[in-house]
């Protein structure tokens, strides 16, 4: 299960809602976000923004810290 789908998975364990509330709040099938749960089916982006949004959840990119590397070694 990658990291958004555990964070997403917490807060709607961590929520007062049933998941069949939050499937009708967002348009997921509540099938969907069983299987998701389980960690047997990931999550378009697009289902990650509506339960995002939904639960309260600001998503953020950003770009990972380089290191400096020296070739050769």
């Amino acid at each position: 299960m990658g990291q958004l789908t555990k964070a997403i998975s917490a807060a709607i364990k961590a929520s007062d809602q049933t998941p069949y509330a939050i499937g009708k709040g967002t348009g997921v099938a509540r099938s969907q976000l069983s299987r998701m749960m389980r960690g047997e089916s990931g999550m378009t982006a697009d289902t990650i923004e509506k339960l995002a949004d939904y639960l309260g959840l600001r998503i953020t990119i950003e770009p990972k810290p380089t290191t400096k590397t020296t070739k050769g070694q």
